[in-house]
């Protein structure tokens, strides 16, 4: 049997499997309070010039807001766990194809945005640290700070400014599907991606580099170096290879970020996902919508770290272990 399926992994992987079901179930006690809890009549919110009495009572029936709280509840969550999020108070439409319909854009633009990240924070934190107390360490924490201080929104104004209207080497706006057209997807996505990917990338700079310094000080590296190691061997398979590895926890944790808070972005550059989707859900007051939105990003979120959490695991046997 392979090592992976020994049981305190299948251990690990339950609890944490509990763990996400546990916060999943909050999350949606949450989500559906959202409705409850804001100021005046959702319904009446939602229909604003349209309202009439009849449409009223039609829309409240329609959603369920006419039945007990104890049964909206239930209902909710009876739905919720079958994918059925309700429907939109603007068009009627289900709020399940609206989301699947956005959610491959949002997915494209994170991925593409977590990829450069990597490319830049990678060889950025590790030559960081090698190089401690150098003038090009220096360089590089001053960079990553003024990266980690930027909004990511000013970052894709500034991007927009040079490449588009300054150069014309890339659109400003707008989005293909990558099955369409690879080559369009691409010019469309490298903005949005590099205004997300490059705060992303200067928070994994600093992460890595202190990983790196704190490999480099164990006991393991002096004795590597003490027994006469060439100093690339003690680098790279000592300190860089155990600096790594939990770096895929950031990693998950910045491709979660993304994927759940690239609402301003979005909206930047005019991109059809779940971003500018919860946007203009809430700027139209449509609660089943915006519900069901902060749903997805949840769950997105909670996956992404379960994996997270198991392939760490896998890589480290002291966590399954712990």
């Amino acid at each position: 049997m392979p090592s992976f399926l020994t049981s305190p992994t299948l251990r690990f992987v339950a609890r944490r499997l509990l763990y996400s079901a546990v916060v999943l179930f909050g999350v949606i006690i949450v989500v559906f309070s959202i409705v409850h809890l804001v100021p005046g009549d959702p319904v009446r919110i939602a229909l604003g010039t349209r309202y009439t009495p009849e449409a009223y009572e039609a829309l409240r029936a329609a959603s369920g807001l006419d039945r007990p709280l104890w049964e909206q509840f239930f209902s909710y969550l009876g739905n919720a766990v079958t994918g059925n999020l309700g429907v939109s108070f603007r068009n009627g439409d289900p709020v399940t194809v609206a989301l699947l319909e956005r959610l491959p854009a949002t997915v494209s633009l994170a991925v593409v945005g977590l990829v450069i990240a990597l490319l830049i924070s990678v060889p950025a934190g590790i030559w960081s640290a090698l190089h401690e107390g150098k003038l090009s360490d220096g360089i590089v924490r001053v960079v990553s700070q003024f990266g980690v201080s930027v909004p990511d929104f000013w970052m894709g104004m500034l991007l927009i400014t040079l490449f588009s209207s300054v150069l014309g080497w890339l659109p400003s706006s707008g989005y293909v599907p990558l099955s369409e057209d690879p080559v369009q997807w691409l010019r469309r996505v490298i903005l949005p991606a590099l205004a997300v990917g490059l705060v992303a990338g200067a928070i994994m700079t600093r992460y890595i580099r202190s990983a790196v310094l704190e490999v480099a000080a164990q006991g393991y590296v002096r004795t590597a170096r003490s027994k006469g190691l060439a100093p690339r061997i003690v680098t790279f398979r000592h300190i860089v290879k155990n600096a790594l590895i939990p770096v895929l926890t950031i990693a998950g944790i910045q491709l979660a970020t993304i994927l759940g808070g690239v609402i301003v972005v979005e909206v930047v550059f005019a991109w059809p996902g779940l971003g500018r989707l919860v946007y203009d859900a809430v700027s139209a007051r449509d609660y089943p919508l915006i519900q069901g939105s902060v749903l997805l990003i949840a769950v997105m979120f909670l996956v992404v770290n379960l994996v997270v959490d198991v392939l760490y695991a896998l890589i480290d046997p002291r966590i399954r272990l712990s």
